[in-house]
């Protein structure tokens, strides 16, 4: 009889399927931005807005109000609040930037989250991973090959984004344990719309295009702004469902999947086609991944196989 699956491998699998899914948002929030001029903060405030409407519902139909409890009311809120944060800065970036040049600024963030989960989170990182990680990074730049206009101001906001993306992960880690994954969302749902509503106001008070209010103006866009909304919410479940079945530091190399997904996106959108040197890293990218699945299978099974010899003996 074949045995389950481990659940540190499904954990991977989910990573990747999300990482393959969660592109499509920067996509969006890029044609929003771009060719409907709706304001980044807008983008934002609307992702999460919906969100929390969407995952409300179905915890309600679940299990009524008490579907609505949670054990960590502030640091989900939090989660939210710091997501809306680089949701922000994001949108901002792929604003001006190309989407495939900011997803790949963006990827320090593996790097820090992997430094996370060993200082804070206190969990066992080799240098196999550490080493995974690295690499993976290094594909990352060969795929963007960063030019010395990426590193002005405006490509400070991917790093922001990076920052409050490895804070978020790891408290996934963390609030994961007690929490199911759609309450962790609404409640991050709710922070998001808190955090991004005040930065609207203030915008519109300081006369700030990109944080700022604004309506979209084609039927198209009010579509794509719901869609957004989904998109988040789909793509993040199976992120949280992802850190509770596997540690943070396993996972982070997985996350370099998202720049796979963000070329081709931009090929098919936007018309920037890789150069062949873009795909060795792409290439790259997505071989670290698929060592540390392996890698982790093997473990495993050593450890299972040694398991039967003792039990035998």
């Amino acid at each position: 009889m074949q045995e389950k699956m481990q659940p540190h491998a499904k954990g991977m699998i989910v990573m990747a399927s999300a990482m393959l899914f969660l592109p499509l948002l920067d996509a969006i929030g890029k044609w929003l931005a771009t060719v409907d001029s709706v304001p980044p903060a807008t983008i934002s405030f609307s992702r999460f807005f919906v969100q929390s409407l969407l995952t409300a519902a179905i915890l309600l139909s679940l299990g009524g109000w008490k579907g609505l409890r949670t054990h960590n009311l502030k640091g989900n809120l939090f989660r939210g609040a710091i997501m809306g944060v680089g949701s922000v800065c994001f949108f901002a970036a792929v604003k001006y930037m190309p989407l495939a040049d900011a997803t790949a600024v963006f990827f320090v963030e593996p790097l820090l989250l992997t430094l996370l989960s060993a200082f804070v989170l206190k969990e066992q990182v080799g240098w196999r991973r550490l080493t995974a990680v690295a690499v993976g990074f290094i594909g990352t730049l060969i795929v963007v090959q960063p030019s010395f206009e990426l590193f002005g101001w405006v490509s400070l906001l991917p790093l922001g984004t990076a920052a409050c993306m490895a804070i978020y992960l790891a408290m996934n880690r963390k609030y994961s344990i007690a929490d199911s994954p759609l309450v962790m969302q609404f409640y991050a749902g709710i922070g998001g719309a808190a955090f991004t509503a005040p930065v609207i106001i203030a915008g519109e008070i300081a006369g700030h295009a990109d944080l700022a209010f604004g309506l979209a103006t084609m039927p198209l866009s009010w579509a794509l702004l719901a869609a957004l909304g989904l998109i988040g919410t789909l793509g993040h479940l199976l992120v949280v469902q992802a850190f509770r079945l596997a540690p943070a530091s396993m996972l982070a190399p997985f996350q370099y999947l998202e720049i796979v997904m963000a070329v081709l996106i931009g090929l098919l959108a936007f018309g920037e086609f890789p150069t062949p040197s873009k795909w060795v890293g792409i290439f790259i990218i997505a071989g670290s991944g698929i060592y540390v699945f392996i890698r982790e299978r093997r473990v495993k099974e050593g450890v299972a196989d040694e398991k039967r010899a003792k039990a035998l003996a």
